[in-house]
């Protein structure tokens, strides 16, 4: 029998397009780091989490997630792009009722909107979310696909997969699903979202 889904974080990325000294993902961000922040919230759904991420990193996630939790990559693992690390996931979580996929450098996705998304998995097989008709992360897939999720590899992730099943838009209350971090300019956009949703509370 099949658990839950659970969610994958994708932290194993190289980050080249950020530049500088510190990786996007080790940015300090809401108190915390982008990365442990994002991790966080998946915790917080109480759905599955692994993170699929590299040795220095997930020592900086002691406290954060359970270590068991965590998968390490090699540099030459990880350099196999985002599509090598959602199949390590996958396989790590093999008995999991589907897979959402969550990267590492989007710390403002809520809770409720994984768990919202995983709840559409059951009627899906695979689900992203949006946020007024534009869509986001995570995407999710059902079970029904973990032979083809487990083979994928490359730096295009997931995106063969989607265009050959019907995909359903599930739309959230959740701005942070278009979020991410490419440069630090995208960096200073979710820190000035993050203060605008500390001063609403």
């Amino acid at each position: 029998m099949r658990s839950r889904p659970a969610i994958i974080v994708t932290a194993a990325g190289l980050g080249s397009r950020f530049g500088g000294a510190v990786h996007k993902l080790d940015q300090a961000f809401g108190g915390d780091t982008v990365l442990a922040l994002t991790v966080r919230h998946a915790v917080q759904t109480r759905l599955p989490v692994v993170v699929v991420t590299t040795a220095g990193r997930a020592a900086r996630l002691a406290g954060v997630v359970d270590p068991h939790d965590i998968v390490v990559l090699t540099e030459a693992q990880a350099a196999r792009g985002m599509g090598a690390s959602i199949a390590t996931g996958v396989v790590e979580r093999s008995a999991s009722l589907g897979w959402l996929v969550l990267p590492g450098d989007m710390p403002l996705v809520q809770p409720a909107t994984l768990l919202t998304v995983a709840h559409a998995l059951e009627q899906h097989p695979v689900v992203y979310a949006q946020y007024r008709g534009r869509r986001g992360h995570p995407v999710a897939f059902a079970a029904e696909l973990y032979s083809e999720l487990v083979q994928l590899s490359g730096d295009d992730g997931a995106r063969r997969v989607l265009l050959r099943y019907p995909a359903h838009g599930q739309e959230v209350d959740d701005p942070g699903v278009l979020l991410d971090i490419d440069t630090p300019a995208d960096l200073e956009i979710l820190r000035q979202a993050q203060a605008a949703k500390a001063e609403d509370r």
